[in-house]
């Protein structure tokens, strides 16, 4: 049984613990709230752009002059997943959602014979796939603060990955990060990057059944349309996931400061009936000594 001393102590450090997870709830809910708003703000854009650039790609016939961004290698051999994370810990199992989804589709890609690379924007997620997939990292970048990446680190990002991908290094890149749904949900997504992914809709639906004139044509639209898209869809996953991991991370703590506070309860329950032990036994030892004389 520990003594009186060695539970106090323990109840001090709880005590501690405890103050340090409360405010780190009590930062993560105001960063919370500006991030969610930022991610909110970001999301038409992204996702009218991503409609658009897929509508045009489903109108133009796949040529040698075709941007590559749209053509692809004609190859899907070597997949390139682009794992996006946080620096950071402390924040439930919003990395380890991501890192998860990822590794499960690079074992169903190499099951079927594919090649798989990673490049990392993030951290805990290199820290996670460097370990199952040594000999596999393309890149690896540490953001730092994810609320503070702007649209130009996006484009950095994205330029880099074009460039490579222009190289040959890849055939298909795909990326992973965090779509913030609520403070208790974080939902891990796969978006398809490169090249860019068409859906199978008719043409009547696309245009309402209207014939549609383009100028410039469409693939020189496509041109200009397709680094960019690739930006602002790296951009959107960054914004998503500064939400996600403040609304984990507040959670995670709220969780750790309730349980320090049980913690807590039962610890001082054990200091009581430890102390109360050790006064019984002495006034056990007073009472016989007193007999005996």
């Amino acid at each position: 049984m520990a003594s009186l001393k060695a539970l106090k102590i323990r109840i001090g450090s709880v005590k501690s613990t405890q103050k340090i997870t409360k405010a780190m709830k009590m930062v993560a809910a105001a960063k919370l709230r500006r991030a969610q708003e930022a991610a909110e703000a970001g999301r038409p854009y992204a996702e009218r752009l991503e409609k658009v650039v897929a509508s045009l790609a489903s109108k133009v016939t796949v040529s040698e002059s075709s941007p590559k961004l749209l053509a692809g290698t004609g190859k899907d051999q070597v997949h390139l997943f682009v794992v996006a994370t946080s620096d950071k810990g402390l924040a439930g199992a919003f990395n380890t959602n991501i890192a998860r989804l990822a590794r499960r589709r690079a074992q169903e890609l190499i099951a079927q014979g594919k090649t798989v690379k990673f490049y990392t924007i993030g951290r805990k997620g290199r820290a996670v796939l460097r370990r199952l997939y040594p000999n596999d990292q393309l890149h690896a970048i540490e953001p730092g603060d994810l609320g503070k990446l702007g649209f130009d680190d996006a484009q950095g990002y994205a330029q880099d990955i074009i460039d490579r991908f222009e190289d040959g290094q890849f055939d298909v890149a795909h990326l992973f990060y965090s779509n913030f749904k609520s403070v208790l949900t974080q939902e891990p997504t796969e978006q398809q990057l490169i090249p860019v992914a068409i859906p199978e809709v008719s043409a009547d639906a696309q245009t309402g059944g209207a014939a549609v004139e383009y100028e410039p044509d469409e693939e020189e639209i496509l041109a200009d349309l397709l680094p960019r898209n690739v930006a602002i869809q790296l951009f959107r996953a960054m914004r998503e996931n500064a939400a996600s991991e403040q609304g984990s991370k507040m959670t995670a703590m709220d969780n750790a400061t309730r349980n320090a506070g049980d913690l807590i309860k039962r610890l001082e329950i054990q200091y009581n009936r430890t102390r109360q032990a050790a006064i019984t036994t002495e006034l056990v030892e007073i009472i016989s000594g007193a007999e005996a004389l």
